[in-house]
């Protein structure tokens, strides 16, 4: 059954927990969704992970297309939420729902994700005004390291907790129908998780929110630049490849592939009239 802005909210309303998980590629979302993910996110951490910057900050609007666009190709059933990357809603809101309407028409996502809080409520208000679904995020905001110093948690003190909840009640009554809470402290997102009548989707939050996202990268093993405290390694697929590539470099080195059975036949007659 497809996974909808409806579903998911009736999901937190009877307290079953939402799945999340990230994906960039066709093959990739494939797998996920016939796994039975509820939600898809294309994220603009394919900067990091797909890409090689250090960072979200690169990340264009013709990489979230690209890469939204072969994910949607791929999830039949999940939600494909794609990220809107660095300064394609800050400048402006004419920007925002500019480039949110782009997502959805040439990347075919079904919502977008943006992040910030207060500071985004009316682009949020304006994206969501012209018929598109926003997930909001707020507390660590990849875009924002700069200006964070790094990979540090949020909400920690009396004032920037106030903040987060401020946030968190800013995106909910501007339109968004979900957010993603990352790097806070559990009790903290099982808090504003208590406050809010949308699904919280965490991400080094605790296990208080309504669902989970991970970068799937990170939790098969496959990355090894950065990988936070949060993630949980359900496979070292990272390894299996590895091992796969080394022994198809040592076959074939040594001419044991492409073997009798991976070759096509001709008649030897053939052979012998073309010699």
């Amino acid at each position: 059954m497809k996974n909808t802005v409806l579903t998911l909210q009736q999901a937190k309303n009877e307290n079953r927990k939402i799945t999340m998980l990230t994906a960039y590629d066709y093959s990739t979302a494939r797998l996920i969704d016939e796994a039975g993910v509820n939600m898809i996110l294309v994220g603009d951490s394919l900067g990091n992970v797909m890409l090689g910057y250090e960072d979200t900050v690169s990340v264009t609007m013709e990489d979230m297309i690209h890469h939204g666009a072969a994910v949607a190709r791929g999830a039949k059933n999940a939600m494909v939420v794609v990220d809107m990357p660095f300064m394609s809603y800050q400048t402006s809101v004419y920007d925002a729902v500019v480039n949110a309407g782009r997502l959805m028409k040439e990347a075919r996502a079904n919502a977008v994700k943006l992040e910030g809080g207060v500071e985004v409520a009316e682009q949020i208000k304006a994206i969501v005004a012209a018929g598109i679904p926003v997930v909001a995020h707020i507390g660590l905001t990849p875009q924002s390291i700069n200006a964070f110093g790094g990979h540090k948690v949020q909400g920690k003190t009396e004032a920037a907790a106030k903040k987060l909840i401020e946030d968190a009640l800013a995106v909910e009554a501007a339109g968004a129908f979900s957010v993603v809470i990352e790097g806070v402290p559990a009790k903290l997102a099982t808090l504003i998780t208590g406050k809010l009548t949308i699904p919280t989707i965490g991400i080094g939050a605790g296990a208080g929110c309504d669902g989970q996202v991970l970068v799937y990268q990170d939790m098969l093993g496959m990355y090894s630049d950065f990988t936070p405290k949060f993630v949980k390694k359900f496979a070292n697929v990272g390894e299996v490849m590895k091992a796969a590539f080394e022994q198809y470099i040592n076959e074939v080195q040594s001419g044991v592939f492409p073997s009798q059975e991976h070759c096509y036949a001709i008649d030897d007659k053939i052979i012998e009239k073309l010699g």
